[in-house]
């Protein structure tokens, strides 16, 4: 690593130069550069966790990382499926600028991520479990083992050797260790669902009531349960190993679960993530904020954490750590969001944005009819969806609800501090016209700045060709 010099004072006026190795534990200001670790859950929708209200599972060790940390009522994904929004947690960057635009591409050649602005601040980063970042020029990873990499797969692997031997290989030097679990994703193979009772829970108001959806759902709880107890045990390695003291864990649910209104879609209970961060003499535990934040600012707020310089033309994201500190209560004026559909099914692109309050959505083709592979037609890994059809015939609100996903406006406007399952369109609402103007005019700026053509890229030629690595031009950065 580059070698540079950091003064550290062991008696007064005795100043050294530190060796290379105690040069990458130090900040410029002599103040020890903390550990990380970045916990990633795989689709648990934010407001199922008790932390945001949900009532029908217990999560313990998330509850008191909370309580040690500061939770974010208001964090959010770019987009709500995995390769694309880990790709703007791990680069900084949206979607269109970082290239994966869709689900299951590469993202541009000669993107920077964590890996080299932490490896540039001599951190060595790691990941465990599931991957979903490529190629590996952009994410070069060390692999960690010890965690199942397989999303789908009908367990949840989970043994910390590995992990503990990366964080204690080298004290001299700071770890960033990322431990992407697999659970809550489907298959709902993993937990133990038998000790809930399906007739009792409170469903979710998007979801129809069927038994099916009971029975699949209790089976998504048990691994919310599981994920859990996984957050538990990376916590206690921590406790154990003597590193809790210097680490920022940073704790995110990802996007929202495989259900009809949640991942793959741009509703809040798809784009809006569980948040938690917690750092030990440093940020206040038990405390919430309502600051705007969202994965393209995490990195940069790890390198200015670290004691790097964000410099301009890094990131797109900005450094929250002020919020952290309590220096500040507010962060971002807007969040932003986008959804092309194709590989996951026929073309239908969305954008969106929201002020923390209010949430405008566009859906750039609404005269198509909205289609999800995996979850409208892959069995038996969603074996709800064919109850919502069946008693849509006899049932108002299930066909509703049906309507409701497949069937959408041009435009929608929600009101999410009151309704955040958005329930209630307020786009025709004439009292809501300047502010959906307002909104409409701020998305409108951000698809501009971003070269975001809209419609043409949400189709399986341009897909194709990113999955090769080419990638469209954008019209302006």
């Amino acid at each position: 690593m580059r070698h540079q010099k950091y003064q550290f004072s062991f008696l007064a006026g005795l100043n050294i130069m530190l060796s290379p190795s105690l040069a990458a534990v130090y900040h410029h200001d002599g103040t020890t550069r903390p550990n990380i670790m970045i916990i990633i859950a795989d689709d648990a929708t934010y407001n199922d966790l008790p932390l945001y209200g949900g009532d029908n599972v217990k999560t313990p060790n998330i509850d008191r990382l909370a309580g040690e940390g500061m939770t974010f009522n208001q964090a959010y994904v770019s987009m709500s499926m995995s390769v694309p929004c880990r790709a703007s947690l791990y680069t900084g960057l949206y979607p269109v600028s970082n290239g994966v635009c869709w689900n299951h591409v590469p993202a541009r050649n000669n993107t920077r991520s964590i890996v080299h602005y932490l490896g540039a601040l001599g951190y060595r980063v790691g990941l465990a479990g599931k991957v979903h970042a490529n190629p590996r020029s952009v994410f070069p990873f060390e692999m960690v083992e010890g965690l199942e990499r397989d999303c789908v797969a009908e367990t949840a692997g989970f043994e910390t050797n590995e992990i503990q031997k990366f964080i204690n290989r080298d004290n001299s030097q700071p770890f960033c260790m990322i431990a992407a679990l697999v659970v809550p994703h489907i298959p709902w193979t993993v937990g133990d669902p038998s000790h809930f009772d399906p007739g009792q829970l409170k469903l979710p108001p998007y979801l129809a009531d069927t038994k099916e959806m009971r029975e699949q759902f209790v089976r998504y709880l048990a691994e919310v349960e599981v994920m859990d107890q996984q957050v538990g045990m990376l916590m206690e390695l921590l406790r154990e190993t003597s590193k809790i003291n210097n680490t920022i864990v940073i704790f995110t649910s990802e996007q929202g679960a495989q259900l009809p209104g949640c991942k793959w879609t741009n509703w809040n209970t798809g784009v809006h993530t569980g948040f938690i961060v917690s750092w030990p003499g440093r940020i206040q535990g038990g405390k919430r904020t309502n600051a705007l934040i969202q994965y393209e600012d995490v990195l940069p707020t790890l390198v200015d954490a670290a004691g790097g310089r964000n410099k301009p033309g890094d990131f797109e994201g900005s450094s929250f750590l002020p919020v952290l500190l309590g220096k500040k209560s507010i962060h971002r004026e807007y969040a932003y969001f986008m959804h092309n559909n194709v590989p996951e099914g026929p073309s239908y692109p969305i954008r969106s944005i929201t002020d923390g309050t209010f949430h405008y959505i566009r859906n750039l083709k609404p005269g198509n009819i909205y289609i999800e592979k995996h979850l409208m037609a892959r069995m038996p890994l969603n074996e709800f969806w064919p109850s919502w059809i069946f008693q849509s015939s006899e049932n108002e609100k299930t066909y509703s609800l049906v309507l409701r996903y497949m069937s959408r406006p041009a435009e929608q406007l929600y009101r999410i501090d009151l309704d955040p399952e958005e329930l209630f369109d307020l786009a025709d609402n004439e009292g809501f016209a300047e502010i959906k103007k307002r909104l409409s005019n701020q998305l409108d700026k951000w698809m501009v700045s971003q070269g975001d053509p809209g419609a043409e890229i949400d189709t399986r030629e341009v897909w194709n060709s990113a999955t090769k690595g080419n990638h469209f031009s954008r019209l302006k950065r």
